[in-house]
């Protein structure tokens, strides 16, 4: 039996393969214990999307559960508009598009296209300066990238996976003060 990756892990594990470990550790402590500014501003900009309160037209599904057989993928999606069938993952603020962030929007599409909707559009959006980013749709070697990253994340043993101290990410990182 198969378990499902939370699609809201697949950029965590990106960022640093431990943070899954350790957000596991963490999921038992009410988040306050260990979210720091980024997070929790974070947390409250989706608050619309996870509410449904983003718009009221029928066109957009915002919020809504999504899964996937094939990749063994199950998740949130932010907005999904069914007019221009295009997925928009909502994020604070983009200096950079991330793989993260693009694998991500990846999942929630394979979901929807599983799930019988048609998807022809992906964007990321910044919220903090109202940018849209459109993101190709993956073919080739992107898709076997993003094939890869789920594929590690299965696999992945956090025993086997040395402290990296790479310090731009570590101090970054919410758990930093268990890792090192």
């Amino acid at each position: 039996m198969q378990s499902y990756i939370q699609i809201s892990k697949i950029n965590d594990f990106i960022f640093c393969p431990r943070s899954i470990y350790f957000h596991a550790v963490y999921e038992q402590f009410h988040q306050k214990t260990y979210h720091q500014k980024p997070q929790l501003v974070g947390k409250i900009k989706h608050e619309s999307i996870d509410k449904g309160e983003y718009s009221t037209a029928s066109r957009y599904l915002q919020g809504s559960e999504v899964y996937c057989e094939k990749y063994g993928l199950v998740g949130k999606i932010d907005i999904y508009d069914r007019d221009e069938e295009a997925l928009i993952e909502r994020k604070t603020k983009v200096k950079t598009i991330y793989d993260g962030y693009r694998y991500q929007l990846y999942a929630q599409m394979f979901c929807l296209l599983e799930m019988g909707y048609s998807v022809s559009k992906l964007f990321i959006h910044s919220l903090t300066d109202n940018k849209r980013y459109p993101i190709s749709l993956p073919i080739g070697e992107e898709l076997r990238k993003f094939e890869s990253t789920i594929e590690q994340i299965r696999l992945f043993d956090v025993s086997r996976f040395p402290v990296i101290d790479n310090e731009q990410k570590c101090n970054q990182c919410i758990y930093r003060p268990l890792c090192h």
